[in-house]
């Protein structure tokens, strides 16, 4: 019977299991083994698309085989530890540089292992993440960007390969310090800031950023007019997010939305179903998300 593995990020194995119900089959932080093809999961930070229980004699047997099933190799250690890097001791590294934002994703394919039992791997030669882990590392602005929330955009565009066109009008609802202002204007899109706290000096001073004092709550959708993006990293309850979509979606004229959805207490998987059932909708959780996701909806007809 096919069966896949995922890769839960840090502190959200539980959630991880829960989201992957009854088709789960085995766990060993942080990986979840779970009967079935690979299918689409918020709390996976990575997917092995191929995995395979493979018996060896020894490490160097371990070795031999990894490498005939492909180059690249990243350890994900799940027990037997000492063992387990020694065996990473024999495999090329993998590049660890960070990644430059705008720039090409890695091309090269990268496996996943782990040793499962003292002679057995559990090994995947594909991957849903063409990075380590599913963990994005990037070349870090430490001079512009006023807080580390841009990273999350930074990851997002990279991953989706879809980002704001120059020009293209984006609502940054609840934006201030104005990190994703930051990123949105360095685009060249138009930004329009709605919070009650000030954007830092260097964003405000944008000419393409414009900010208006007051709740990201208070605008009426259909006093907005047409707007190409609709992004909010507010703090509030999912349950509010929710309806504050459903009232755009519903009102408004706005293309694409990117929206932190911010975990409170127990998941409410219920509700995170609401969410994924928004046609043209993913809900996935990011390298610098905490206890929480990103919801991406596109234009019908555009992969997400």
């Amino acid at each position: 019977m096919p069966f896949t593995v995922y890769h839960a990020p840090p502190g959200l194995l539980p959630e991880l299991t829960r989201e992957l119900g009854s088709a789960v089959t085995a766990v060993r932080d942080p990986l979840v083994v779970a009967q079935g093809p690979p299918r689409e999961c918020a709390f996976a930070a990575n997917i092995w698309t191929e995995p395979a229980f493979i018996p060896v004699d020894s490490i160097g047997d371990a070795a031999k085989k990894l490498t005939a099933l492909g180059r690249n190799w990243s350890l994900v250690p799940s027990g037997h530890f000492r063992r387990a890097a020694l065996l990473a001791e024999k495999l090329p590294r993998p590049p660890a540089r960070p990644l430059v934002f705008g720039k090409a994703l890695p091309r090269a394919p990268l496996g996943a292992f782990t040793l499962w039992e003292d002679n057995v791997l559990l090994a995947s030669p594909g991957t849903s993440q063409p990075v380590a882990d599913g963990v994005y590392h990037f070349n870090e602005d430490r001079i512009g960007p006023p807080s580390r929330a841009y990273l999350k955009l930074w990851e997002l565009f990279t991953r989706l390969g879809v980002q704001p066109a120059p020009g293209e009008l984006c609502l940054d609802m609840g934006g201030s310090p104005g990190g994703w202002a930051f990123v949105l204007a360095g685009l060249g899109a138009r930004v329009f800031c709605i919070d009650k706290a000030p954007l830092a000096p260097n964003v405000d001073k944008n000419p393409l950023v414009t900010w208006c004092p007051g709740s990201a709550f208070g605008l009426d959708p259909r006093h907005a007019g047409a707007v190409d993006w609709f992004f909010s990293d507010v703090i509030c309850y999912p349950e509010r997010l929710y309806a504050w979509l459903i009232r755009w979606l519903e009102l408004g004229q706005c293309r694409r939305f990117v929206l932190t959805v911010k975990l409170q207490g127990e998941t409410d998987f219920a509700l995170l179903d609401r969410f994924r059932a928004i046609p043209g909708s993913r809900l996935l959780h990011l390298s610098n998300n905490k206890h929480e996701l990103t919801f991406v909806r596109l234009e019908t007809g555009e992969p997400v």
